[in-house]
């Protein structure tokens, strides 16, 4: 699958996120390793940009560039893409699009944890959260 990171996003990235690294597309709704938040009303509506130290083999897929950045997916994201994926940073945000429109105003950049140190973090937010997600 090709995106199109935009020469806006493009600068924006270059200042935050380390382009020899892998980088992973991946939903923030719960759905996978990578995600704190849950609930019904986060599927599909948020995503993020993982850096991590080593390729993921849940996260195989690459996602086609001009931009030089290593970035991947999987096939659980691919489900709410159509063509025309681009990433563009506007209003202070970046923002995940498609032909289909808008997918995420606020994709958010995050580093990879331990699996150890994810695995702690995700108990310790369900405990705070319990009572506020949907």
């Amino acid at each position: 699958m090709k995106i199109n990171i935009k020469d806006t996003a493009v600068t924006y990235l270059k200042k935050h996120v380390d382009f020899t690294k892998p980088v992973i597309l991946a939903l923030d709704d719960g759905s996978n390793k990578y995600s704190n938040l849950g609930g019904s009303c986060a599927i599909g509506d948020k995503f993020q940009l993982v850096v991590s130290d080593r390729p993921d083999p849940d996260f195989e897929r690459p996602l086609v560039n001009d931009a030089g950045l290593q970035l991947y997916t999987s096939q659980a994201e691919e489900y709410f893409f159509t063509t025309g994926l681009n990433l563009k940073h506007q209003a202070g945000t970046l923002q995940l699009g498609d032909d289909s429109g808008l997918l995420d105003s606020a994709v958010t950049i995050q580093v990879a944890k331990s699996e150890e140190e994810a695995a702690r973090e995700r108990d310790e937010q369900k405990v705070t959260m319990k009572n506020q997600i949907c």
